[in-house]
């Protein structure tokens, strides 16, 4: 038999061995092994009996990979079926709309009570009622001060935070013979004392021309802007043209363009009165009808401003009462923080004009006050502390003809009496009673509070 001529350089007997071995694997021999590994590998593959001669040889490598997958694919069956389970996403679940809306309305229920909780807690009136309840209603029968005030209907004034105390009889009958027969001059006067409440009052309802002492609630808004941040006490004010204003004070002579800190101009308006800084200041302050809108927003009534000063017609306007009780709200701590409060006072400490309600005090008394002077009036708003402790706020203005001196005069008449009869009862209210004799004259107390008709071509600026 010829040898095939795939199987080159093998033995006969070698060839014989490997047709009698159709399934055992082809183990060669030592001769054998010694051939060329290229012919050894093609003897092999051309003896097994799987597979035809002429088939193309399969390479090794393949048939080892294929086992290895097979070997992978038979440990991937072997795995549970629990951790490919495990592998897997869980589906979302899908909430109704309407399950959304009841969980909503159950937390917003939730924060309610918790908050409403918290508050009652933190409110002291919730722990202390009788501490802080307002006052029981009083007809002005039973208490004199109940139309000072409190309005007719019972609600609290807003622009008070005095508890309502006695009226003073006692001072109004000492104050009536001093304004006994005088028929051209009309005084307004109201002086509330600050530690119990106590007042007196002659025409201290009445609208009067405010003059200068306007000023007073300009410097307040001052302050509260101060303490909101809207206004710097080093803040540059630079003088325009609009702000220039004749009368009292000496910044018209700088000349527009100069500047100032918001600070000084304040200090100027009040201790020289001059009227150019306050026109700075009402401009930097969104102009006159934001002062009227937050003069209401202090509950003021009758204080209002209709032109930019020097106003020599008096058009600017206020009362005794409403001067008075801001005053007193200062000096309480309300409208502004205490640290403003103490530079408020201490600037109107240093008012230059001190020929009305400092004529009274005694040494060791102190006063924060504003004066106006304007042809038709003249007028002094102020905090005095004496010292046997009494703390009042007093306004005392007086209508006049053009330029009377006798307007002055009656000012420090009545205030001087007001400081002595203080000084005298060391904080002793009034009784509420008074006798007879002392009852207030009817010319006293029923004076006209309507002024006489102002000129005008009067041409004086305003002074103080």
């Amino acid at each position: 038999m010829a040898p095939s001529k795939s199987i080159r350089g093998a033995f006969p007997t070698d060839r014989a061995r490997v047709r009698n071995q159709a399934i055992v694997p082809f183990q060669p021999t030592m001769q054998e092994q010694q051939h060329s590994s290229s012919d050894t590998r093609s003897d092999i593959r051309s003896t097994s009996p799987r597979r035809r001669v002429d088939d193309p040889p399969r390479p090794r490598s393949r048939s080892v990979k294929t086992s290895q997958t097979h070997q992978a694919q038979s440990g991937d069956r072997q795995k549970p079926r629990r951790n490919r389970q495990l592998s897997q996403p869980r589906p979302h679940r899908v909430i109704s709309p309407f399950i959304q809306g009841v969980r909503l309305v159950i937390l917003g229920v939730g924060i309610w009570a918790i908050a409403g909780t918290a508050l009652s807690v933190w409110n002291p009136a919730s722990r202390h009622p009788s501490q802080v309840s307002p006052p029981v209603p009083q007809t002005s029968d039973q208490n004199p001060a109940y139309s000072q005030a409190f309005g007719a209907d019972g609600t609290v004034n807003p622009f008070s935070l005095l508890q309502p105390g006695q009226e003073m009889r006692g001072l109004a009958a000492q104050v009536a013979p001093l304004t006994q027969g005088i028929t051209d001059l009309t005084p307004g006067i109201y002086l509330v004392d600050l530690d119990n409440g106590d007042y007196f009052s002659l025409n201290g309802d009445a609208s009067f021309s405010a003059a200068s002492m306007i000023k007073v609630p300009v410097l307040i808004a001052f302050f509260q802007d101060v303490d909101a941040g809207k206004i710097r006490l080093d803040e540059i004010l630079t003088m325009q043209e609009g702000d220039l204003a004749e009368g009292s004070g000496d910044m018209q002579f700088d000349g527009v363009g100069s500047q100032y800190t918001a600070l000084e101009t304040a200090t100027y308006m009040i201790t020289i009165s001059d009227n150019t800084a306050t026109n700075m200041l009402i401009r930097r302050m969104g102009g006159i009808e934001a002062m009227n809108q937050r003069f209401r927003q202090w509950g003021l009534q009758q204080t209002v401003f209709r032109n930019l000063l020097p106003d020599l017609e008096g058009t600017n306007m206020t009362s005794p009462k409403e001067l008075s009780i801001l005053m007193a709200r200062v000096s309480q701590g309300d409208l502004m923080s205490i640290k403003s409060r103490d530079r408020l006072l201490d600037i109107m400490q240093q008012t230059v004009t001190d020929t009305l309600l400092p004529t009274s005090l005694t040494p060791g008394a102190t006063i924060s006050h504003k004066t106006g002077d304007i042809g038709s009036l003249v007028g002094d708003t102020g905090l005095i502390d004496m010292p046997n402790g009494k703390r009042y706020a007093i306004t005392a203005m007086v209508k006049r003809p053009h330029n009377d001196d006798r307007a002055q005069e009656l000012i420090r008449q009545i205030a001087t009496t007001v400081y002595g009869y203080l000084e005298q009862s060391m904080g002793t209210p009034s009784s509420p009673v008074a006798s007879p004799d002392s009852e207030v004259s009817p010319t006293a107390t029923d004076v006209s509070p309507e002024s006489p008709e102002v000129s005008p071509v009067e041409t004086e600026g305003e002074t103080r």
